[in-house]
């Protein structure tokens, strides 16, 4: 039987992997961006996907043998679209950090994740508006949408206030504008995930008819899914590299863009540790959304919440917020606060359900 409250747990522990990920890819040297982030990807989009779900679950290869071609394409289109917002997620990471970049990607992502599924199947008012469960849930996810705008608000002082242009030490690219424009594109993007796991509904299906425990079935979907946001990562990431001549990277040569020679073992291994980090947030998320009832969609709010929370706590670790006022960092924890307060009102909405 479904608990919501564990539902939330899991939601958290992918919230703290996807807010993580980026924390291994700091310590890689000598490897231009394009490298680095294919590198990572294998490890997010293909390696991870396959052995977890074949390791996790009954007969994988004969239940995806049996997927309609409809499903199957629906949802690595989905994963491709969601592909640009996870290319551009990265970039958002080098203009704004991860605190301020997370909080106005994941905003945008929260909203169209959320809302448009239940709109799709014409359940918004059955599900959100005619149920007490669904009022609160939607109350949660109005804290949510506060939450984020605080966060993102103290962000904008930040880069104002007379401390802010320490922001240049702790972020290398910083540049506010250009990377409010990116982040703006990728949480639309980024929310094509959530369509993606919606379209593979009769995959989850197939999975548990096949043996599968409900906590795993969402997983042989993350191996459509996310071989479509390869197929996007990996065709732009060839033409940087074809563009740069940064191929010789992964043998250890220095680039054209750095002087620096790679440490390939260091490389190759905080990049698969980031990319691994990367796919954890999708597997505890189908772990979670299995647990949350037929309310399942709010989901991806608590998802979305649990990483601006914890990447908000890394851009601190990483001093990010260094030589800002008082009053702005007292703003960024008050923004954490609704956005914890958020999770346990839709973990309790879920509950009522």
């Amino acid at each position: 039987m479904p608990n919501p409250l564990i539902g939330v747990f899991y939601h958290w522990l992918g919230g703290l992997s996807s807010a993580s990920f980026y924390v291994p890819y700091r310590g890689v040297r000598g490897w231009n961006w394009e490298v680095l982030w294919l590198t990572g990807g294998l490890f997010s989009w293909l390696v991870a996907p396959w052995l977890f779900a074949g390791v996790m679950t009954h007969d994988l290869t004969g239940v995806l043998a049996q997927v309609p071609a409809h499903t199957a394409g629906l949802c690595v289109l989905f994963g491709a679209l969601w592909g640009f917002g996870g290319l551009t997620y990265g970039l958002t990471m080098r203009y704004l950090g991860l605190s301020l970049g997370m909080a106005v990607v994941l905003g945008l992502c929260t909203v169209f994740g959320t809302l448009i599924p239940p709109i799709v199947q014409g359940e918004f008012s059955a599900k959100l508006l005619d149920t007490t469960s669904g009022r609160v849930i939607l109350g949660g996810l109005l804290v949510t949408l506060a939450g984020i705008v605080v966060v993102a608000a103290a962000g904008a002082r930040k880069n104002a206030a007379p401390g802010g242009s320490e922001t240049a030490d702790a972020v290398a690219e910083f540049d506010f504008r250009k990377g409010v424009g990116v982040a703006i594109f990728s949480g639309i993007m980024s929310s094509c995930f959530a369509f993606g796991l919606f379209a593979g509904e009769p995959v989850r299906a197939l999975s548990a008819a096949a043996g599968t425990g409900p906590l795993w079935t969402g997983l042989p979907v993350l191996c459509l899914v996310m071989f479509g946001g390869l197929l996007t990562n990996a065709l732009w990431c060839a033409a940087l590299i074809v563009r740069h001549h940064s191929a010789g990277q992964w043998l250890g040569r220095a680039g054209a863009a750095t002087a620096e020679r790679p440490a390939l073992a260091r490389n190759y291994l905080l990049a698969g540790l980031g990319g691994t980090l990367w796919y954890f947030q999708f597997f505890f998320y189908t772990m979670g959304e299995s647990q949350m009832g037929r309310l399942g969609f709010s989901s991806w709010t608590l998802h979305m919440a649990s990483i601006i929370i914890f990447g908000t706590l890394w851009g601190f670790a990483f001093r990010e917020w260094r030589g800002t006022p008082r009053a702005v960092q007292a703003t960024v924890w008050a923004g954490i606060a609704l956005l914890v307060g958020a999770t346990i009102v839709i973990g309790y909405g879920n509950s009522l359900a």
